[in-house]
């Protein structure tokens, strides 16, 4: 079957090409502004891409055209694919109905740690030997690449985003995945850009609910009210609470080290280089899922403690003068305490300077905004974006939201003045946090290069 993927350039939809062109199907995908890393991906696959959505792409013939979310009415394609009645599907359909269905799926879904705990669940089951396919949204570095797939496996880890499948079907994404071992991580109010309130998240993932079948297992944490009142509405599919004393939990002593435990029967210690006491509740939903399929808790174990993280979750971009510059996605508030507060664990006394982009959805429109001040108080200085101009605009005034702080923040609109003002700041054993779910204008670059180039204030 020849596939022509739109938005093909989109981290799901770049993965979902990968998985079809492993399972046979010749791809080929349009997308704006191609560029690498994964441009050059997929291009390494044999998937020919085309600049643009012209069009004269319907010429190419294919047999089916796959629609990525970030396709609207109004696009010149998919007006002319509407006009002649061609075939199309979205992209969570499509995978649901030609790959998805034939396999195990462990899917990952909730408001914070998706990607994370994916990569987690996925290493488990690859260095138990169970050969899992994968299609998640990051990169970890043992795993090497987004999305896996062979047809011989039966197994597929999918990270499960409850965003909408595409501008003709609203439902979430993950009800087109036909999980059978389901992690539901959290769930907190977020992508105000298309959900009006919770209870809008809460219904979807109870549709995600009623998909899992009852020799399944679903996987949530201890004490999440709107997880539960998720499971209250009805619920056909064993459920494992993570976090209570009678089955998977952790306890942490004062140095931050983390024993697990199933029951009254220690598994051991957690020894691995990623900080804070999510990223413990993440590893015992992924082991919990493991044991699911078969994997012994002791070997899910020794798998994490060579876990190294995922690209863009408090990755190390480099360390000069011992100042240190960290990449995190962290976009939601609670991600943004959860994240400093793991450092603080860490660190110590050393400072943490938290530099932050506002650029989802959810961030521009304010919806977050409120509480944005407490989420970043364990920071010793904090540095917030904020563009005047652009699609990047806040809805909301940031020295207003953040006055909370005091002197100890600062606003800036010039990605460059914000770059240096942070430079001169720096102190050796200072430890720079960038937060932002897009590029940011590779400040990362620029600070390593500044830093190397000041010498910094006493």
């Amino acid at each position: 079957m020849h596939l022509h993927i739109l938005g093909i350039c989109g981290t799901f939809m770049g993965g979902l090409a990968l998985v079809a062109r492993a399972a046979g199907h010749k791809v080929t995908g349009c997308d704006q502004g191609v560029y690498p890393p994964m441009s050059t991906q997929l291009k390494e696959q044999g998937i020919d891409l085309i600049e643009g959505f012209s069009e004269d792409q319907v010429n190419l013939k294919p047999d089916l055209f796959v629609i990525g979310n970030v396709i609207t009415r109004g696009n010149p394609l998919m007006e002319a694919i509407l006009d002649l009645n061609l075939p199309y599907v979205s992209g969570p359909q499509w995978l649901g109905d030609h790959i998805l269905g034939k396999q195990h799926v462990l899917s990952v879904a909730g408001t914070h740690g998706k990607t994370t705990t994916s990569s987690m669940l996925a290493w488990i089951l690859q260095q138990s030997g169970k050969k899992p396919n994968f299609l998640i949204g990051g990169v970890a570095p043992g795993l090497k690449v987004s999305a896996s797939f062979d047809p011989a496996s039966p197994f597929f880890v999918i990270e499960a985003d409850e965003y909408d499948t595409a501008f003709f079907d609203k439902r979430s994404k993950f009800v087109h995945y036909h999980s059978r071992t389901a992690i539901l991580n959290n769930l907190e109010f977020d992508h105000a850009d298309i959900f009006p309130d919770l209870a809008a998240i809460e219904t979807q993932f109870h549709h995600l609910v009623r998909t899992i079948p009852r020799q399944g297992q679903i996987i949530v944490p201890a004490g999440s009210e709107s997880l539960e009142r998720v499971l209250a509405r009805g619920c056909w599919t064993p459920v494992t609470h993570v976090g209570m004393n009678d089955g998977w939990h952790a306890s942490i002593d004062s140095a931050g080290q983390a024993t697990l435990w199933l029951a009254e029967r220690e598994i051991g210690k957690l020894n691995w280089t990623l900080t804070g006491k999510h990223n413990v509740d993440n590893a015992l939903a992924a082991m919990a899922a493991a044991a699911h399929v078969g994997v012994e808790p002791s070997a899910a174990l020794q798998a994490l403690s060579t876990f190294t993280g995922v690209k863009r979750r408090m990755e190390v971009r480099g360390k000069v003068r011992d100042i240190t510059v960290y990449d995190d996605f962290a976009h939601h508030p609670t991600a943004i305490q959860t994240t400093l507060d793991g450092l603080r664990q860490k660190v110590g006394r050393q400072r943490i300077v938290a530099v932050l982009e506002p650029r989802s959805n959810t961030m521009k429109l304010g919806a977050m905004a409120q509480k944005l001040a407490a989420s970043l108080q364990d920071a010793d200085l904090v540095y917030c974006y904020a563009e005047n101009s652009g699609k990047h605009k806040l809805n909301w005034d940031p020295k207003q939201v953040l006055s909370p702080l005091g002197s100890k923040c600062t606003v800036e609109s010039d990605l460059e003045v914000l770059a240096k003002a942070i430079a001169q700041k720096a102190e050796p054993g200072d430890h720079i946090v960038v937060m932002s779910n897009g590029s940011f204008g590779q400040i990362h670059e620029k600070l390593l290069n500044l830093l190397a180039l000041t010498p910094g204030s006493t």
